[in-house]
């Protein structure tokens, strides 16, 4: 009998955003935001989806998915992660009946977790029923990695299945087990994304923080986790776009740009010492720090033409209240991230969240630094899935 619980967080940027584009390092760390997915064998002969915060609900028989899949599968290994060619995509949009070009995220979530299932579970050339059902507290289209820790748990879940790697209830998953999730998670963002760079997938599995240069993805020894006010301003952005004008404004000045991104470089490579070293007793310097950091890195992405009216009227009540706060991701709206000291009193930090929700936003008081994939116990009555979509 196959049941499994696992969640993922989501990620947020700390430093680095658009830098990156242009072969700066970047720091990405989870988020206490997590996706929770539970697998479940079933009596009945189908696949059972569950995706309500999009809503979406599928029922497959294992006997289509045969007759569509079975000669394409007979050589899979799930230990050897592989991208899906055309062949492979065209077919299961075909039997999911979902248009051949579609760009729609919601749809492209079925067919990566379609394509999960069948190149992760087939055992002795047979597909097994499941019931897989997914509810996340991350709002998707943030720009807080929601579809990654989506694709992060369907992996684990599915390999967990299959009896690939080990149940991690108990223990700690190895670090070649984290690796075959993370590969098959990128796999799956691939599906959804097309060319993601690997960040978000990567902070979801193992959680803590991350340095990220030109594709190659560097792990931080410590991290302290750090208690944050997260704002949706719910404005909507372009990362292409926004990427974009970035270029733009790079090839138009140069000489002032370039040393823009270079600053941004920079304070990443001030904040990771930082934040490895916050479990020292001097927690209020290294606060002024980052507090500091964060303010310098915002206007240096306000030089690059990324901010926002809505993303300003939130660093300027939350700065009324004592706070520091700056953008988070491609900028342009989207969310804001802000600085919540330990000690922090917390009328103060209601009193902001009164009004920034008066604005129309959404806040979360959450933290970042915490654990990547993790499974559950089935029988933890303490998992509670606050959606906040």
């Amino acid at each position: 009998m196959i049941n499994c619980i696992v969640s993922a967080p989501g990620k947020v940027i700390l430093h680095g955003e658009h830098a990156v584009v242009y072969g700066k390092t970047a720091l990405a760390a989870s988020l206490d935001l997590r996706t929770y997915l539970t697998l479940n064998n079933v009596e009945s002969d189908d696949i059972i989806i569950h995706l309500p915060d999009v809503d979406v609900e599928r029922i497959w028989k294992i006997k289509d998915i045969t007759e569509a899949f079975g000669e394409m599968t007979e050589d899979i290994d799930p230990l050897k992660p592989e991208a899906p060619s055309d062949v492979w995509m065209e077919r299961i949009k075909a039997f999911a009946e979902i248009d051949s070009d579609t760009a729609d995220t919601k749809s492209l979530a079925i067919v990566s977790l379609l394509y999960l299932y069948l190149k992760i579970t087939k055992r002795k050339s047979q597909f097994f029923p499941v019931e897989i059902s997914v509810l996340s507290q991350l709002p998707a289209g943030a720009g807080l990695g929601s579809s990654a820790s989506y694709s992060v748990c369907l992996s684990a879940s599915l390999l967990i299945a299959s009896g690939a790697i080990s149940p991690g209830a108990d223990l700690q998953w190895s670090e070649s087990e984290l690796d075959l999730i993370n590969k098959w998670a990128f796999i799956g963002e691939t599906v959804i994304h097309g060319r993601p760079s690997g960040i978000d997938n990567s902070t979801s599995t193992y959680g803590g923080a991350l340095t990220f240069t030109g594709g190659n993805i560097s792990r931080l020894e410590r991290m302290a986790k750090i208690e944050i006010l997260l704002t949706n301003t719910k404005v909507p952005r372009s990362t292409k776009v926004l990427v974009a004008g970035v270029r733009k404004r790079f090839n138009e000045y140069p000489d002032v740009i370039k040393p823009v991104i270079e600053s941004i470089e920079a304070l990443v490579n001030k904040c990771v010492p930082i934040l490895e070293e916050m479990n020292k007793p001097d927690l209020d310097k290294c606060y002024a720090q980052l507090e500091e950091l964060v303010e310098m890195n915002h206007n240096l992405l306000c030089v690059l033409g990324v901010s926002h009216p809505s993303l300003e009227n939130v660093r300027r009540i939350t700065s009324h209240h004592g706070f520091h706060s700056k953008l988070t991701g491609a900028g342009g709206g989207g969310c804001a991230v802000t600085l919540n000291r330990p000690d922090q009193d917390g009328e103060k930090l209601q009193a902001v969240i009164k009004a920034l929700e008066d604005e129309g936003y959404k806040c979360w008081t959450t933290s970042v630094g915490g654990p990547g994939i993790q499974q559950h116990s089935i029988d933890d009555r303490k998992i509670v899935i606050r959606t906040t979509c």
